[in-house]
């Protein structure tokens, strides 16, 4: 049987610029291009899923969507959203197809679902493209490839812990 659906995670960067992505990848007739349709007809407060542009009027290839993990806080997470981060996340969906890592049908048969973090207290655009094109990248890298492998799972989870809290000693 052919795999339809391949996903992906990518963490990239420090503090308030850092960038976590998800993927969902495959034929736009399986589930990822159902995910992409029910998205993207279905918007909810403070989350309107997008299509990924390359420039106004062209879309990348694979057609992307884009859905906001964090709400809308001000102009600035705003610009950091729908242009910094989405323009870095075009530019790896697009290098992908050209480089290989998606295969040639990807181009009007596939879709991508791009779920992405951007912090509301970012500061800096630039490492908010920057750390956006490298984890999605990275994710369709991980989707396609099935990565990470177990063992690097079972390594990962002898020491897991939340980054977000350090226990006293």
């Amino acid at each position: 049987m052919e795999k339809t659906l391949f996903i992906g995670e990518g963490f990239e960067g420090p503090g308030v610029n850092l960038a976590h992505i998800n993927v969902l990848v495959g034929p736009r007739n399986g589930p990822a291009g159902q995910a992409f349709a029910t998205a993207l007809a279905t918007p909810s407060a403070g989350h309107a899923p997008f299509v990924v542009i390359a420039q106004p009027g062209v879309p990348t290839k694979p057609l992307t969507l884009y859905v906001n993990k964090a709400q809308i806080d001000g102009d600035f997470h705003g610009n950091a959203t729908w242009g910094a981060s989405q323009a870095g996340i075009a530019k790896a969906v697009a290098e992908s197809l050209e480089h290989g890592t998606l295969p040639p049908e990807a181009e009007n048969d596939w879709v991508v679902v791009s779920a992405n973090w951007v912090n509301p207290k970012t500061d800096d655009l630039d490492a908010v493209y920057e750390n956006n094109y490298r984890a999605c990248r990275n994710a369709i890298i991980a989707a396609m490839e099935g990565l990470p492998r177990k063992e690097a799972v079972f390594k990962a989870a002898r020491d897991v812990s939340n980054p977000f809290y350090t226990p006293k000693k």
